[in-house]
């Protein structure tokens, strides 16, 4: 089982940007998907999920900027932020919860090594 993100940079303050979460080793969409962020002196923050039935949940930081999507196709979740502010400067990663569903107290047990996002003022 393999997570890797890509689409990270350096992003002005008000644009957008689109991360990739591809998959290997499983069918992606069988699980629910997670993205989390860790800012610079801060502890890693959920930033939302996708389920195996494509229902979405976000954290109030993001929740109508955000939009995650699955590509079943490619084995891939997208993260899509719009508006980008100086405290979304993070490093992303995606993650594998052990189970279908993003509203269960169950782990997530595979982890992605993440993507580096700059927003500049």
């Amino acid at each position: 089982v393999q997570l890797v993100e890509s689409g990270g940079g350096l992003v002005q303050a008000g644009g957008s940007l689109r991360l990739s979460c591809v998959g290997s080793g499983f069918t992606l969409a069988d699980y629910a998907i997670g993205w989390f962020r860790q800012g610079p002196g801060k502890p890693r923050g959920w930033v939302g999920c996708i389920s195996s039935t494509d229902s979405t949940y976000y954290a109030d930081s993001v929740r109508g900027r955000a939009t995650i999507t699955v590509i079943n196709a490619k084995n891939t979740v997208n993260l899509e932020i719009h508006s980008l502010k100086p405290e979304d400067t993070a490093v992303y990663s995606c993650a594998r919860k052990g189970t279908h569903v993003c509203r269960a107290f169950v782990e997530y047990g595979f982890w992605g090594q993440g993507t580096q996002v700059t927003v500049s003022s």
